[in-house]
């Protein structure tokens, strides 16, 4: 009995901050949904209607990520007025991104629509949550037309894969995902990279992948738990962004010390080239303002260091 409450006890040691935030998911699309009936809101999710359920719910994850993380936010005035695409590295849980939203939100009263996986709307009791944030699969057509209404757009190339496998050695995995850079192109708006401070730190999955791996491969589901929560320092940095340009060459790209140089000019036009840029931009983020291998311990340090604000 007593190993196996000492095993219990460790289970919820480790799992207990991300089933809390699980239970803080559901219980925000609760709180809409005692709006919407209350109210009686038939509005469209996105429309201004639904503004004060949405301040509400972006207050409670600011105070969460202020206490929790001592979360802060760098690199607001780097996002452009109108529209733009927002292109992040994703951790195992993507609360660092929740926080963005809701700072943002709560700064700039402006919403950013967030390109997910598929397997998220698959998630039951999720769907009003989901509309009011602005969550949506992003197929191409969808996000030109929310680029066209004004709107930002947020992606994570490496997604769920990134999400599962990358570690605290912040690899990105893109594979051959050129996809959003294509959208940028078409609709003529500029790619803004982003980064989280120790968001390996703060969330991680277990190191035993190759059955998880074949697993995800085969589904496209998430098997893999995340674990951890500790109250790691997160800091969100927006980068500069990279303006469309459907002219810019090679020997512009090396210029800004983007060593493509290892590539022939004939490949680096287009949409490659502005996905390779974008990668570079979030890399740059990365080695700039995070120390690899991730540590902890100097992540717990960082988030009671009064010297670093």
């Amino acid at each position: 009995m007593v190993i196996i409450s000492l095993t219990i006890c460790a289970i919820l040691v480790v799992f207990i901050v991300p089933l809390t935030i699980l239970f803080f998911i559901y219980l925000s699309n609760i709180l809409l949904l005692i709006y919407q009936r209350n109210s009686e809101v038939k509005a469209d999710p996105l429309s201004e209607v639904w503004d004060g359920a949405r301040k509400t719910i972006a207050s409670f994850w600011d105070i969460y990520a202020r206490i929790w993380h001592g979360y802060e936010l760098h690199g607001v005035e780097n996002l452009p007025e109108g529209p733009g695409i927002l292109v992040y590295y994703h951790g195992a849980i993507p609360i660092d991104y929740l926080y963005f939203l809701s700072r943002l939100f709560l700064w700039k009263k402006r919403l950013c629509l967030s390109v997910a996986d598929h397997f998220v709307f698959r998630l039951p009791g999720l769907k009003l949550l989901l509309e009011v944030t602005g969550v949506m699969p992003g197929t191409r057509e969808e996000c030109l037309i929310a680029l066209k209404n004004g709107h930002l757009v947020s992606i994570s190339p490496g997604g769920v894969r990134e999400a599962l496998f990358s570690d605290e050695s912040y690899q990105l995995m893109w594979g051959n995902r050129k996809g959003f850079a294509q959208v940028a192109l078409d609709a003529k708006v500029p790619i803004i990279p982003m980064y989280t401070q120790n968001v390996r730190e703060g969330y991680r999955m277990f190191k035993e992948r190759r059955f998880f791996r074949q697993l995800y491969e085969n589904t496209r589901l998430p098997f893999t738990p995340p674990y951890g929560g500790l109250p790691v320092k997160f800091r969100t940095y927006i980068g500069e962004p990279i303006p469309y340009d459907p002219n810019i060459t090679t020997e512009e790209l090396v210029e800004k010390r983007l060593h493509c140089s290892s590539l022939h000019k004939q490949v680096c036009k287009g949409n490659f080239l502005f996905s390779f840029q974008t990668k570079t931009a979030v890399q740059a983020l990365i080695s700039k303002h995070q120390t690899i291998p991730g540590s902890i311990w100097r992540a717990l340090l960082e988030r009671f260091d009064k010297r670093r604000k």
